[in-house]
């Protein structure tokens, strides 16, 4: 028996900051000029991200107002990771608890007491006593419900959660499994012209997402996804081209330009190790969650399977509006999959990846579940507003970044 993921609730921090502010701090903090500048800007536009969400108000304001970074031309000294990590220690309960309450309020039904097993995701900070122990004090939940710590595993991390998650619930019926990803990625902001963290600057944002997993569907009439099966594949050429380390000034994302090219090598095989031992084909599904690592990836994604940018919606949706929150990112878009969900739906696979350093490929068979209905499987997919296009580059631009956004 399947076990099954529902209640998704999300949080972002109070700073919603567009991304063109985005843009034209990251060009007064790096000292561009006019060329460099202009570059700088036509990457933000093709990005396939309006808005991101920050713990830090900094990326909305010009120098000389700053509350975070030095107001300072050369934004010298720069926070070191110790400064860093005291903003995360400050910002991280608040936004998970607020994510958690947001789950809850989806399930009333559901007593914080009756939590047995807690699962906190995160990447970008840590500290010891850490978030698990604050979030049962802050939440109320029973002393000796079972604490585990995904850290530091990068944008995949979630798909991990949800594994533990699940080998719980397979161990135990009465299991009811809360996880929570709160991710800041701006805290980590790198004062570097290199094409990785150029790209990183343009893509991160902050969010944290919580949901319950149990062996049985949530009790009430929203949909919950049914988890079916995994699997986990690797390109250990990829290992150089996304990275995870932490520095002297907050922790350093590799991004290269190549990391599309190695997930269009892998996604057809990641995909047929998942569907392999199961009664499902690719051809059988129209839910996508995937995991929007960057607008290339999602198009690189696209061709590979014989996807249309419809079928990615919901990825294309949560990119727009958040940008690249690391390992809550997933969880914002199987949030959209339930949110758009009808008892039509009801037996209706969804196929999902995420990525992360590696390269680490995550894949996962979800299935449309709505309690007390019995519909039978509709393989035409939901209609539904197709996001906007994202403005062209001008024809004259030849950077590769480019090709990674």
């Amino acid at each position: 028996m399947p076990s099954y993921l529902g209640a998704i609730g999300t949080a972002n921090p109070i700073h919603r900051i567009a991304q063109p502010q985005i843009a034209e701090f990251m060009a007064g903090a790096l000292g561009f000029g006019e060329a460099d500048t202009r570059k700088l800007r036509a990457l933000y536009r093709v990005s396939g991200i309006e808005h991101r969400y920050s713990v830090l108000p900094d990326y909305g304001r010009a120098n000389g107002e700053y509350t975070f970074f030095p107001n300072t031309p050369d934004l010298e000294p720069f926070p070191s990771v110790g400064q860093r990590m005291a903003v995360y220690r400050r910002e991280a309960l608040p936004l998970a608890v607020e994510a958690v309450r947001n789950a809850l309020h989806q399930v009333p039904d559901v007593a914080v007491g009756s939590i047995t097993h807690l699962i906190t995701v995160s990447c970008t900070g840590m500290y010891a006593p850490g978030l698990d122990i604050e979030l049962v004090q802050a939440l109320g939940l029973r002393p000796d419900v079972r604490r585990t710590c995904v850290n530091f595993m990068g944008c995949y991390a979630a798909v991990n959660a949800l594994k533990l998650a699940d080998a719980f619930c397979l161990a135990d019926a009465g299991a009811r499994v809360l996880i929570v990803s709160v991710e800041l990625c701006t805290l980590h902001f790198q004062k570097s012209p290199e094409e990785d963290h150029l790209v990183s600057n343009a893509l991160f944002g902050d969010g944290a997402a919580a949901c319950l997993v149990q062996a049985q569907p949530l009790p009430n009439e929203a949909p919950s996804l049914a988890l079916q099966a995994f699997h986990c594949g690797l390109e250990p050429n990829g290992h150089d081209d996304m990275a995870w380390h932490i520095n002297n000034f907050g922790f350093e994302m590799t991004l290269s330009s190549y990391v599309p090219k190695l997930i269009q090598r892998g996604i057809g095989n990641l995909t047929n190790g998942l569907l392999s031992s199961l009664p499902v084909q690719l051809g059988d599904i129209r839910h996508f969650a995937i995991h929007p690592g960057g607008r290339k990836i999602l198009e690189t994604i696209e061709t590979e399977l014989g996807l249309t940018r419809d079928d990615n919606r919901h990825a294309y949706r949560v990119l727009r509006d958040y940008g690249n929150m690391s390992s809550a990112t997933v969880l914002f878009v199987l949030r959209e999959v339930l949110a758009h969900a009808t008892p039509a739906d009801h037996g209706a696979p969804v196929l999902s990846f995420a990525f992360g350093p590696g390269l680490t490929m995550e894949a996962m068979l979800l299935e449309v579940s709505f309690n007390n209905y019995h519909f039978t499987f509709n393989k035409q997919a939901q209609a539904d507003e197709s996001p906007k296009q994202d403005d062209p580059a001008p024809a004259a631009l030849s950077l590769e970044l480019l090709n990674v956004t």
